[in-house]
C-alpha cells in the first residue's frame, strides 16, 4: 500500500514542474512576439487622401487671398479676348490665364507678366512683329490703361504708364506708400517728393485708391 505522504510529495513535484514549464513557455512566447511585432512605421499620405485632404483644402481656402473684385479688359493675341473679373492684387499673368492663355503668334515679351493689374485696365497682347500699343505717358509694351491706376497696389511698371511719372518718381510713390501706409486720398500724392500741383493735376483723373 502506497504511503499517502509519498503520493502528496509526488503530486507536488509534478505540479511545480508543470508551473515552471508554463512560465518558460509564456516567457518564450513573449520574446518571440516582441521580436516579430512590427516596429514604428511612417507612411506618406498623398494630397487628396481622406481627412488630410479636407484639412489641407480648408487651410488653403483660409489662407487664399480675398482682394476686392476688379475688371480687366484683355484683347489681342490671347485665346479668348474679353472682359474678365479678377481680384485686387492679381498680376498680368492672371489676366492672360483668365483669357485662356496666349494665342499662336503672341509676342510674350511684349507684356510684363509680373506686374499688378488695376481695375478698368485694358491689356493688349501684341503679335510678334506688331508695333506695341502706346499707353498714357508714351509707355509701350502691350498694355494701355484708359482706366485708373490704383496707387495703393500699382507696381513701378503700372505707375510708369501715368503721365509725368518715370522710374524714379514711381519708386518714390512706392517708397512713400511703404513708409506711410495706403494712400487715404488721391491728394496724398502731393506729399510725394517731386509731385507738385501741375503734376498732380495731370494725375488726379487717372488714379484711384
Amino acid at each position: 500500500m502506497s504511503d499517502p505522504g509519498e503520493v502528496r510529495r509526488t503530486r507536488l513535484r509534478i505540479g511545480v514542474g508543470a508551473a515552471v514549464v508554463v512560465v518558460f513557455v509564456g516567457l518564450a512566447c513573449a520574446i518571440l512576439f516582441s521580436a516579430l511585432a512590427p516596429k514604428g512605421q511612417s507612411a506618406v499620405v498623398a494630397p487628396g487622401d481622406g481627412a488630410l485632404a479636407s484639412e489641407s483644402s480648408a487651410s488653403t481656402a483660409t489662407s487664399a487671398p480675398s482682394g476686392a473684385a476688379i475688371f480687366v479688359h484683355i484683347l489681342g493675341a490671347v485665346a479668348n479676348p474679353g472682359l474678365y473679373e479678377l481680384r485686387e492684387g492679381d498680376r498680368a499673368v492672371d489676366a492672360v490665364a483668365a483669357a485662356g492663355g496666349f494665342a499662336d503668334g503672341a509676342d510674350q515679351s511684349g507684356l510684363n507678366l509680373a506686374r499688378f493689374v488695376t481695375d478698368g485696365e485694358q491689356i493688349v497682347v501684341p503679335i510678334v512683329g506688331e508695333a506695341p500699343v502706346a499707353g498714357p505717358g508714351g509707355a509701350a509694351g502691350g498694355a494701355v490703361v484708359p482706366g485708373k491706376v490704383n496707387i495703393n497696389t500699382a507696381d513701378v511698371a503700372a505707375l510708369e504708364t501715368l503721365p509725368r511719372v518715370g522710374p524714379a518718381m514711381a519708386e518714390r510713390i512706392i517708397a512713400w506708400r511703404d513708409e506711410n501706409g495706403r494712400f487715404s486720398a488721391v491728394e496724398d500724392l502731393m506729399s510725394v517728393a517731386g509731385i507738385g500741383e501741375k503734376t498732380f493735376d495731370a494725375l488726379k483723373d487717372l488714379v484711384t485708391l
